[in-house]
């Protein structure tokens, strides 16, 4: 069942896919259709799950799920995990690849292989202080409290 992404409680557990690159505005568009389709037939055990999601950046879909409505399984997982694989597959991105860093250069949204980011902190090419996205964090709270960080705040700090 199909929510408003903003109405979830923070405890709704989250998923955080990057894409490789950014999204055009169109193709942004039809993601939050399929997004929608998606989200309003997925269920658990033929629970619908009370769901909603985000795109931020027309990089980043974030889907949220409140457990307290129903818990997710792991074949509700699966099969967002599918549907994530069909959008890589239809925009030829990476969004299932977590060894990626995706940062902020002043306005600009970048994104580097975690080797790469490890290099550009050792020349200072980034710093303690540079906005990261820890898409680690697990539930709506805090992904709202501890997305967008500077990178000492987050497991990013390692590299410094």
């Amino acid at each position: 069942m199909l929510v408003d992404f903003n109405t979830l409680p923070e405890e709704s557990r989250i998923w955080i896919y990057q894409s490789n690159r950014k999204f055009s505005d169109a193709e942004v568009e039809e993601i939050k259709e399929a997004l929608t389709a998606f989200i309003s037939g997925w269920a658990a055990h033929s629970q619908p799950l009370e769901a909603g999601f985000e795109i931020k950046y027309n990089r980043f879909i974030i889907i949220a799920v409140n457990q307290e409505v129903q818990a997710v399984t792991g074949c509700a997982i699966d099969s967002s995990v599918h549907f994530i694989q069909s959008l890589e597959e239809k925009y030829s991105v990476d969004l299932l690849d977590k060894m990626n860093v995706t940062f902020k250069l002043g306005e600009h949204i970048a994104f580097k292989t975690l080797i790469d980011f490890k290099r550009m902190a050792k020349e200072k090419a980034v710093s303690e202080n540079t906005i990261v996205f820890n898409n680690l964090v697990n539930n709506l709270g805090e992904w709202q409290d501890f997305w967008e960080v500077p990178a000492s705040d987050s497991w990013h700090s390692r590299f410094f």
